[in-house]
């Protein structure tokens, strides 16, 4: 069995960098209507993360489900986030701590350029937040 994650867009091709970036991962098959992207050679494996193209807006309301990205400890939470802000990303809120004590992890929830939530993990052994 296997798993692909599937996030329904606008912005096909404005996406696509972004999402690479967030993810680490590289483009690997694309239609007009989708975007496949998957973890570099030699990089952990991951699910498959599609990109597909609908004709509607994200609906208003909180995701019911979302993607926890984990950055490596040398990238670091910090770093990922100012990338990601550069290609268009944004933070919602400030750094959540709630389990900083309890499990040494802590993350940053943000929103990609179409508002769709995610969150960048700080697993442990990442710094706390500034």
């Amino acid at each position: 069995m296997r798993l692909s994650v599937v996030l329904d867009v606008n912005d096909l091709p404005g996406l696509v960098p972004f999402w690479e970036a967030a993810l680490g991962y590289e483009s690997t098959f694309s239609l007009p209507e989708f975007e496949v992207l998957r973890p570099h050679e030699g990089e952990p494996p991951g699910p498959v993360f599609i990109l597909q193209r609908v004709p509607e807006g994200r609906a208003a309301g909180k995701n019911r489900m979302h993607v926890d990205v984990h950055p490596p400890l040398e990238l670091g939470v910090p770093a990922l986030v100012e990338r990601l802000e550069a290609l268009g990303g944004r933070r919602v809120g400030a750094p959540v701590t709630d389990l900083l004590e309890a499990i040494d992890s802590w993350w940053q929830v943000m929103a990609d350029p179409e508002g769709n939530e995610f969150c960048v993990v700080a697993d442990q052994g990442h710094p706390p937040p500034a």
